[in-house]
């Protein structure tokens, strides 16, 4: 099950839930639409995988299954 994590490890902004602004790669880095456009050109910074729109949960499977509160943010910034 996806951890939906609940920001951008780029830029530290907030990415609810159900934001069609989060991508991820395949290992669940998890990163805004504008850093992946503008700063990461499509790919993880991490593993150089390709990074895709996140799958949202149904709200009503939130309560069982809720998305993470472990924020992680490069320190180091974010590059390509």
């Amino acid at each position: 099950m996806l951890e939906l994590r609940p920001n951008c490890e780029c830029c530290g902004r907030d990415l609810a839930p159900d934001s069609a602004d989060a991508r991820i790669c395949s290992f669940e880095c998890t990163f805004c639409a504008d850093c992946t456009t503008g700063t990461l050109s499509g790919r993880c910074p991490n593993c150089g995988g390709e990074l895709l729109r996140r799958p949202i949960r149904p709200a009503e499977k939130l309560v069982k299954f809720p998305a993470s509160t472990t924020r992680k943010v490069k320190l180091q910034g974010c590059a390509a």
